[in-house]
């Protein structure tokens, strides 16, 4: 197997930034540092390591949908509390890690994966991956604010302008987006002086929340795709 490949399939990271790593003289075999790209392994007598870590061959690809509860840290580390790692010990004894981020406030949809190539297929911008919201403000949300986001409001790291947006209520909207910049729609909202009560994610690509509730999850199918 390509030392790429095998890196990305025991979810540290991507084959892209294997591939920066194996050029950086940061991967070893059998205790070698390698920096030639196209490099075989093999899984089961070589030992890697990356940066001083050893990778473990992952048996299968695991995906699972999450409903992140809010008050609930995108992390996986055990010094920042509380983070996933209360649930993803339950989920899969495999090392899993979150595909982009939920913050702390918010809820909903969240992909935990062990594939390091899905992750990347999900979270870099030039797939453009949509992710739909429902959005409740604490507040009525007028026509003229729905207006003034849908033509796009600039923040401090760019535009910021939604695929589309459907009215819920009087305090509600359904949001879809590309952009997956850090608290993207809590600033878009803030810009135009619309304060949030509820922020839910509830769809990436083609995969959504449904029936889960908070803290419960369920393994995607092998036909089930972004």
């Amino acid at each position: 197997m390509r030392l790429n490949k095998f890196i990305a399939q025991s979810g540290y990271c991507s084959r892209r930034k294997a591939d920066q790593l194996i050029i950086a003289g940061k991967v070893a075999i059998d205790g070698r540092v390698t920096s030639e790209l196209g490099t075989q392994v093999d899984p089961i007598n070589n030992k890697v390591t990356v940066e001083g870590y050893a990778i473990v061959s992952q048996i299968s690809k695991v995906i699972i949908a999450f409903y992140k509860p809010i008050g609930i840290l995108s992390s996986m580390s055990e010094e920042e509390s509380p983070s996933l790692i209360r649930y993803t010990e339950k989920m899969s004894p495999q090392r899993l890690f979150h595909v982009g981020r939920l913050d702390r406030e918010s809820e909903g949809l969240l992909l935990l994966t062990n594939d390091g190539e899905y992750s990347h297929q999900i979270s870099h911008p030039k797939f453009l991956i949509e992710k739909e919201y429902e959005i409740i403000a604490i507040s009525e949300i007028s026509d003229a604010k729905i207006k003034e986001l849908s033509k796009g409001v600039f923040l401090e790291d760019g535009l910021m302008k939604p695929l589309k947006i459907v009215r819920l209520g009087k305090r509600g909207v359904l949001i879809t987006i590309h952009d997956g910049r850090n608290r993207i729609l809590r600033r878009a909202f803030e810009s135009i002086g619309v304060e949030i009560e509820v922020l839910r994610r509830i769809r990436i690509g083609n995969i959504r929340l449904g029936e889960l509730k908070p803290g419960r999850w369920r393994h995607l199918s092998e036909n089930e795709s972004i």
